[in-house]
């Protein structure tokens, strides 16, 4: 059964220290039904993620707690958690249940308060990225994987930041000593993607910032600069999605944009160096099989760069390069709006920000927005087939869960 996209909304992201959940999901619901054209009555389900929410607030049921207070309850409301890669894996739920028959339309939602003022909750939110790894082996793990770059510089660096700016450390220092990786070409990515995100107003950082600017900012874990990390993020965003059926229900004059593929995969027991089983390639095979593309077919990508080098490695991981390549593509300016391959024109996590349950989703809203050819002056010229790569938590070598989502212009 096909799989349609009928609406999307974003809420802008950055510190919104005044705004709770509830405020910014009223925000993302309201806009998302009336991109639709549809009322409240024509949901049938609600997939709804937040990673972080009960942790910091203590507030469990998170999902019929916020959207009562946006106007609806009574459907069937599944609260999401699957780490940094929440909302996607919502949209994934939302993709098989529309599938399956239970419904002809459907909403994705994600939210995540990350900013506060208070210096307990603050302090909750570093806490909570500690439990997206195996914490019974979290030791070993980290040894395992800081390892794997010997012969590269493993300065700690300085400053606050999550456990996962130094997960990201240690496989990018990995990546440097088997293929040659350097910390300029991290800085071609984000220098890149502060550039895209000049034209997004909804991002958190909306300034561009030079190469050397990049290279010479507060170091934090090897080869890591402050401006190639994702910063703490309030937000939200949401998609209606709706089968054949449910199309002829809507009330919008939209572009027809249809969901060719979602695939989530977790991690497997492998060796790092067995990059075609890690957890993103497997579950982009996957996708690419469905959609029956390949790489070369897709015109814009939407990744997820909680660091500079998550877009390096996942250019690679997605196929658009072999392997160690994915620093000279950046280089070469093929993802960079106006080349071969465009990769986070949105700006990219890096400066759009990243509140956990809804940066999948806002992935996806830049992706439709790009194959309506309604993204202003970040459009990509005649896209009409993306990619979207979300990945959550840590597991052994790779991430816990992953989803590479692709969709078509019809």
């Amino acid at each position: 059964m096909s799989v349609f996209v009928a609406g999307i909304a974003m809420t802008r992201f950055g510190p919104q220290p005044e705004r709770t959940v509830k405020h910014l999901v009223k925000e993302a619901f309201d806009s998302a039904v009336a991109d639709a054209g549809v009322s409240v009555r024509d949901i049938g389900a609600v997939f709804f993620a937040n990673a972080m929410q009960g942790m910091v607030e203590g507030q469990g049921i998170s999902g019929q707690v916020a959207l009562r207070a946006a106007g609806l309850e009574g459907v069937p409301i599944v609260n999401v958690e699957n780490a940094c890669a929440s909302g996607a894996t919502a949209f994934w739920l939302a993709c098989r249940h529309l599938e399956s028959g239970a419904a002809e339309i459907v909403l994705a939602l994600g939210a995540e308060k990350m900013a506060y003022r208070d210096e307990l909750r603050r302090g909750r939110v570093m806490a909570a990225f500690g439990g997206g790894i195996d914490l019974e082996n979290a030791d070993a793990t980290f040894a395992q994987l800081a390892s794997l770059g010997r012969g590269i510089s493993a300065d700690e660096g300085q400053g606050h930041r999550t456990p996962f700016m130094d997960f990201y450390a240690m496989v990018c220092r990995a990546h440097m000593a088997r293929f040659g990786t350097t910390q300029r070409q991290l800085a071609v990515i984000a220098s890149k993607n502060h550039g895209h995100a000049v034209e997004n107003e909804r991002c958190h950082y909306r300034t561009p910032i030079s190469i050397e600017d990049v290279l010479s900012a507060r170091a934090l874990s090897y080869p890591l600069t402050v401006p190639m990390c994702s910063p703490l993020s309030d937000g939200a965003a949401a998609i209606v999605l709706c089968t054949e059926a449910g199309l002829k229900r809507l009330r919008s004059s939209h572009l027809r944009v249809r969901v060719l593929a979602s695939e989530l995969r977790s991690a497997a027991t492998r060796d790092w160096a067995d990059l075609d089983d890690h957890v993103v390639r497997r579950a982009a095979d996957a996708a690419y099989a469905k959609a029956g593309l390949t790489p070369s077919e897709i015109d814009v990508a939407e990744v997820h760069d909680a660091a500079a080098f998550g877009e390096l490695f996942m250019s690679e991981l997605l196929g658009f390069c072999p392997f160690g390549e994915g620093g000279r593509l950046a280089e070469s300016g093929a993802t960079t709006l106006g080349g071969r391959i465009p990769i986070n024109p949105s700006g990219g996590l890096e400066s759009k920000g990243h509140p956990i349950g809804a940066s999948g989703l806002a992935q996806l809203f830049e992706l439709t927005h790009q194959l309506r050819g309604a993204a202003g002056a970040r459009q990509v010229e005649g896209a009409r087939t993306a990619i979207q790569e979300n990945g959550g938590g840590l597991l052994g070598v790779e991430e816990a869960a992953a989803v590479v989502s692709i969709l078509q212009r019809q």
